[in-house]
């Protein structure tokens, strides 16, 4: 009897292993390039078996973008007994060092997040999860006042711009990407009036 034209695999293997296929052929083309029989034919399944494991080409998409966001916010976990200045800078060379080594697939997630809501509610997702990381470390646990809410969350968003920036134009190194942005969140948080928490940062 003739054997099966793709591996057997178990079922969290084989999950694996298309959406490590995924997070590639997402990279290298466009969404609106890529068609489930593509995706299938690449896996070296039929697409019958790519539809038991994902029921559309953007539950597919969304699928690698959650992989590889549990993957950011596992890197970035600091360890809990570590004071917030060293925490942070954890935090940060664990982030610069993941977008560096996954720049394309960085960039198609901030690029795709205007025009997918569900690509927007997973990059919401992970500021939304920094930001308390970050507020906690400086407030001990309390509820922040809003205005360092504000600054902590719009910084966020000025680091995925200058994280944008320095990938595509590759002219910064990373200790002066980081630096950067140590720099504007000491700024922002003075900027909010709460100044006297940067002795948090400096512990």
């Amino acid at each position: 009897m003739a054997e099966p034209a793709y591996q057997r695999l178990d079922v969290d293997e084989r999950r694996a292993q298309l959406l490590e296929l995924g997070a590639r052929l997402f990279t290298e083309h466009a969404y609106d390039e890529l068609s489930m029989a593509q995706i299938a034919r690449e896996a070296g399944i039929s697409k019958a078996l790519l539809y038991h494991y994902f029921p559309s080409k953007q539950a597919f998409f969304v699928a690698t973008l959650e992989r590889g966001a549990t993957e950011l916010v596992a890197l970035t976990e600091p360890a809990a007994d570590l004071p917030p200045a060293q925490a942070l800078d954890q935090t940060l060379d664990g982030f610069l060092a993941w977008i560096e080594d996954h720049r394309e697939t960085y960039l198609k997630v901030m690029r795709s997040s205007t025009g997918h809501a569900e690509v927007r509610e997973l990059v919401e997702g992970v500021r939304a999860e920094t930001a308390a990381r970050l507020l906690d470390g400086l407030t001990g646990g309390e509820p922040p006042p809003p205005a360092l809410r504000a600054a902590v969350r719009g910084w966020l968003w000025f680091m995925d711009g200058a994280c944008q920036d320095w990938l595509e134009q590759e002219d910064l190194g990373r200790d002066e990407v980081r630096g950067l942005l140590l720099g504007t969140l000491a700024g922002a948080i003075t900027a909010s009036g709460h100044a006297e928490l940067l002795a948090k940062l400096a512990e």
